[in-house]
């Protein structure tokens, strides 16, 4: 049984905790967080620590990261270093170099690193993924996310966002599934933005928007805004289009664009060609929860399996350079070739 310690319960974090709490594999001998919060009857017996270190003393065999991305890196590093597998949670770092530091260390101590793109293990994704190779390239992609939160959520997006653009938290998903679909190295980006409320740092901007060129010709465009300002119409754009055809994310029951649980609900999949459309149906959707457990499940699965996980680590840091390349031309107003 892997011992198993939660660093964060905030959205994701929690849903983590509750993952391990139902998996026999793992028992949770910790809960981190830097604030007093009343949690779950389920979680309610857990020990809770106040700081990481504190939390480390409890002897985990896995560290389940799942703070704010300028802590990810050097928790990381202190898990691995204490002998811990990591889960970490996207984006990996807040700057690439620190990201592959996480990597480095992997490899030197040949502990588990798994990053929380969550969308690997979502089985609507991998079909769009699939259905998208299937239509060959190069491939034009059009993806949104955009964010109208208020209150709570809005707070959480103004934390963030002292370290982090939503370009680069969110963009590291989306840029990831471009980076699968197309399969070819990606050589330049250019980015737009705006700071569109008083609210957050004077250098930090809450909208902004990627464009994508890659080797094989195919380009794409990701965009990503947070705050009480942005529109609801069109929030969830997700399409790729080849010479062949195309692939488009039905609408699902999203409910409000803060949803979570609406950021990874697919719906259906519209795969248009020349000779007609064909809507394949997903009635087994995976809600938040159930996503979360099958990510979690894959992390014991890859430490118990003794995994190689090289890959999956190195997409994870040429995700996050991409769009820390998109973050600078936003800033800068120049092209980056990467």
């Amino acid at each position: 049984m892997l011992r198993v310690l939660i660093v964060g319960v905030g959205n994701m974090g929690l849903s983590h905790a509750f993952a391990h709490h139902a998996d026999p594999r793992a028992q949770i001998v910790g809960i981190v967080n830097r604030s007093a919060r009343a949690l779950p009857d389920a979680l309610a017996g857990y020990p809770m620590f106040r700081s990481f270190e504190d939390g480390m003393t409890s002897r985990p065999d896995l560290v389940v990261i799942a703070t704010y991305s300028d802590a990810h890196a050097p928790q990381a590093i202190a898990a691995m270093e204490a002998g811990a597998h990591v889960f970490v949670e996207k984006p990996l770092a807040p700057n690439v170099a620190d990201a592959q530091a996480v990597v480095d260390k992997a490899h030197e101590t040949g502990r588990k690193l798994i990053v929380g793109y969550i969308l690997r293990h979502h089985p609507s994704w991998i079909r769009l993924i699939a259905e998208s190779r299937a239509l060959g390239g190069p491939f034009v992609f059009r993806m949104n996310l955009n964010q109208q939160s208020h209150g709570a959520e809005w707070a959480v997006h103004k934390q963030l966002m002292q370290s982090t653009s939503p370009i680069v938290d969110c963009g590291v998903h989306y840029v990831d599934v471009m980076c699968q679909i197309a399969r070819s190295p990606a050589v330049s980006v250019q980015g737009i933005g705006l700071r569109l409320s008083d609210e957050i740092p004077a250098d930090m901007y809450n909208y902004g928007q990627l464009q994508l060129r890659f080797e094989d010709g195919s380009v794409g465009w990701y965009e990503a805004g947070w705050g009480p300002m942005m529109s609801e119409t069109a929030f969830f754009v997700k399409d790729v289009i080849s010479p062949r055809g195309a692939v488009s994310i039905t609408d699902a029951d999203k409910a409000s664009s803060a949803d979570v649980g609406g950021h990874t609900r697919v719906g259906g999949l519209l795969v248009h060609r020349a000779e007609g459309d064909r809507l394949i149906t997903l009635p087994d959707e995976p809600d938040h929860q159930a996503l979360c457990d099958a990510e979690q499940a894959a992390v014991i699965n890859a430490i118990l399996s003794d995994a190689d996980l090289s890959q999956q680590m190195q997409d994870a840091v040429e995700s996050l350079r991409i769009c820390i390349a998109a973050d600078e031309s936003i800033r800068t107003g120049q092209p980056v070739l990467l």
